[in-house]
């Protein structure tokens, strides 16, 4: 899997952990091993700027999806998963840190921002939770994907609750 993470925020994170949680959800997605992602952290003003021009929505957000060749999951065990570019992810750190202060359990920036990057993969995948199904349904595998990377690593203590709108 040819993962780039490109750290344009000014804020120190921790970039492998980034790596590691997007690769294990790609391949836990099985999603072809030669496709290509690329991960970029921005500040609170770069991610303000693409949230407006994309959303139309004011303000930072903590995660944004650009899908490319929206690559999707195989629907069968024996099926071949295509290879291709699956987009870019956007995470912004201030947001990250925020939300992870603000969260019922309480967690790390660095936490908060393997949270999104899942939670990014699985968008530029075709999920979503605009509706109460698909909300369930992507919330359900996003959990099921980062406790099972944080078991993976031995990880103790409760997995990040979701906190990303």
């Amino acid at each position: 899997m040819a993962i780039d993470v490109n750290n344009e925020s000014g804020t120190e994170i921790d970039e492998r952990a980034v790596l590691d949680v997007a690769r294990y959800a790609l391949a836990r997605m099985r999603i072809h091993p030669l496709s290509e992602l690329s991960v970029i952290v921005v500040d609170a003003d770069a991610m303000e700027q693409l949230h407006i021009q994309w959303m139309d929505l004011p303000g930072p957000t903590d995660v944004m999806s650009f899908p490319m060749d929206e690559l999707r999951p195989p629907a069968k065990d024996d099926e071949e998963p295509p290879q291709g570019l699956l987009g870019d992810i956007v995470l912004c750190p201030e947001v990250a840190k925020k939300q992870g202060e603000e969260a019922p359990t309480g967690h790390s920036m660095d936490e908060e921002l393997q949270l999104l990057t899942v939670h990014g993969v699985l968008h530029l995948l075709g999920y979503d939770h605009e509706e109460p199904d698909e909300r369930a349904e992507m919330f359900g595998l996003q959990a099921a994907i980062v406790d099972g990377w944080r078991a993976e690593r031995g990880m103790t203590g409760p997995s990040p609750a979701p906190t990303t709108r």
